[in-house]
């Protein structure tokens, strides 16, 4: 059995590997997705331990919810899965805008609730602020829903510190989840430190830098969707992040594993940061990614990882 983490301050525990939904009926984000294979990841992880499953509003739109709850409705064990939602996208027209209002905000809790066929959700994030709702007032209205037990626990995401603040005003804040890898680590300057001081789980998203930190890229390799347009995928700079994966081969050859396995088991050596939710297109990854839970780092790995992401 793994043994399960706790999210920072709250009563849900977790495998720390986790699972990211966005290729389950993520129609919007990922053309010619096969509904079923979708599905089956969430079984296959549900059937090997991993119990976190990171989810939202705007992977489909809705789809991912829906495939998630008919999952779940067919095993008929809710409680075998700790469920994370986001919301904050809003349709007018055809422009997509954000929305943190409280009144916004408590109909889309009721609108997943719908989706995912559950009376609960145990992680309910604000997926982007918005420009006008002060960040206390959206979380309050989360603060209303968990005390009727329809969420067990409030997350935002994408929040500047400012806002993370704000909205943490009253300390109703259990978890925040944000841009964060070994090639991206402005979060370290003062997101990380203000969240391990609150005692809230930092859950990074783009842990593996969409592929680039999982040592299967070469300098000769051309991206043509949204890698292309990524900073570390840039010509110069991607050489140079490349050889700096190549270091870690190192280490993952000495421990007979992958890179992929050292920089993930890497993040879980952060203080604030008790699990991270890997996505997956195929069964096969679902299972790959808890290979992480094999790996032990020294002290000694840990900053000469450190230190060649410098």
């Amino acid at each position: 059995m793994v043994k399960q983490t706790r999210l920072g301050k709250t009563d849900l525990y977790v495998n720390p590997i986790g699972l990211g939904t966005n290729a389950v009926g993520g129609h919007n984000l990922y053309p010619n997705l096969d509904e079923e294979a979708g599905k089956e990841l969430v079984r296959t992880a549900l059937n090997n331990g991993i119990n976190f499953l990171d989810t939202a509003f705007i992977y489909g739109p809705e789809r991912s919810e829906e495939l998630i709850g008919e999952v779940l409705k067919e095993r008929g064990n809710r409680s075998e899965a700790i469920l994370a939602t986001k919301g904050a996208h809003k349709f007018v027209g055809t422009d997509e805008v954000f929305d943190n209002s409280p009144a916004f905000l408590k109909k889309e809790v009721e609108a997943s609730l719908k989706r995912l066929g559950t009376d609960y959700i145990d992680l309910y994030y604000i997926h982007f602020p918005d420009n006008d709702t002060p960040k206390d007032e959206a979380v309050g209205a989360l603060k209303q829903l968990k005390d009727e037990g329809k969420i067990r626990a409030i997350g935002v995401s994408n929040f500047t510190i400012d806002q993370l603040k704000e909205a943490n005003k009253d300390g109703y804040v259990d978890v925040y989840q944000g841009e964060y890898n070994l090639l991206q680590r402005d979060a370290e300057k003062e997101l990380l430190p203000y969240t391990t001081e609150q005692n809230i789980s930092f859950i990074p998203y783009f842990p593996l830098a969409s592929g680039l930190l999982a040592g299967k890229y070469n300098e000769n390799m051309v991206f043509n969707d949204l890698r292309a347009e990524l900073p570390y995928f840039q010509k110069e700079v991607f050489v140079q992040n490349l050889q700096k994966v190549e270091q870690i081969r190192k280490i993952a050859d000495a421990k007979g594993t992958e890179i992929a396995h050292v920089v993930l088991a890497w993040y879980l050596t952060r203080d604030s940061i008790d699990a991270i939710i890997p996505g997956a297109k195929r069964a096969d990854q679902v299972l790959d990614n808890l290979k992480t839970l094999d790996v032990h780092l020294t002290n000694e790995e840990i900053q000469q990882i450190d230190r060649i992401f410098r």
